[in-house]
């Protein structure tokens, strides 16, 4: 499997500073080519929320790194990831938070990340950001961890009412702000001819599912250049519908 990768982020229509930071890149191992896609949404005052997000995101680079050349030449093991990453979560949500208490700043971060090899994904979430599956339809692969998606899930509200509803940013954790964090860990078999992307929340609540689909499905991502295009119009798409927070989105096209 072959992939051809892209990344956009904007500072939006509102905020004075981008707190969203991501990182995504090919790796060459000894099982094959991967994928490393890292994207966190940072909040807090000033800058704080950027240093939440770049702390988490450099985090995870580092362990590509440092550990996953071994892990390829020895094979990787779901729970070899499932472990490493939720250490990783664990690690700078202390961190974090002891910075901001040192300080005197409230901070942190949300974090989606996503490893593609040749025959596994594996993802880690933590907050709002999410990961998709774009086949034959924009899929999401990871569940939101916020007050109206836990409430969905409990029959208390539906689809249409979170997705008006005021608490719909509300976050049940995130990275530097909770005194303990359980991220979810996502398994799957990644397919060809798909593409796979990151957002932070700001890209998807103005714009739809099917809107997503029809910019971003296999046919029209033939490209970087043409997968960055895409990338912006939709961006655009939601600036014009007066999206208030940072907007950011990675792309993966398998094939």
């Amino acid at each position: 499997m072959e992939f051809i990768i892209s990344a956009s982020s904007d500072i939006g229509n509102v905020k004075s500073t981008n707190q969203d930071s991501l990182n995504v890149r090919v790796l060459e191992t000894s099982g094959g080519k991967m994928v490393l896609a890292v994207l966190c949404d940072g909040m807090g005052g000033l800058q704080c929320g950027e240093v939440a997000s770049a702390s988490v995101v450099n985090a995870f680079c580092k362990w590509s790194e440092e550990r996953l050349p071994a892990m390829a030449a020895a094979g990787i093991k779901d729970e070899d990831i499932s472990r490493d990453w939720t250490d990783i979560a664990v690690d700078m949500n202390n961190k974090i938070k002891a910075y901001g208490a040192q300080n005197g700043f409230k901070m942190g971060t949300t974090v989606t990340a996503m490893l593609i090899t040749q025959d596994r994904y594996y993802i880690i979430n933590v907050g709002d950001s999410r990961a998709y599956e774009i086949s034959t339809a924009a899929r999401p692969l990871t569940e939101d961890q916020t007050v109206v998606a836990m409430e969905v899930k409990n029959g208390l509200l539906t689809e249409e009412q979170a997705a008006v509803d005021p608490r719909r940013s509300v976050l049940l954790q995130c990275i530097g702000a909770s005194d303990t964090v359980r991220p979810d860990i996502f398994f799957g078999q990644p397919v060809q001819n798909a593409v796979y992307m990151l957002c932070s929340d700001g890209f998807r609540h103005e714009i739809t599912p099917e809107e997503i689909y029809s910019c971003f499905n296999a046919d029209n991502m033939m490209s970087a250049e043409d997968m960055q295009k895409n990338e912006l119009y939709l961006i655009g798409l939601n600036k014009q519908r007066s999206e208030r927070d940072n907007i950011s989105v990675i792309t993966v096209r398998t094939f």
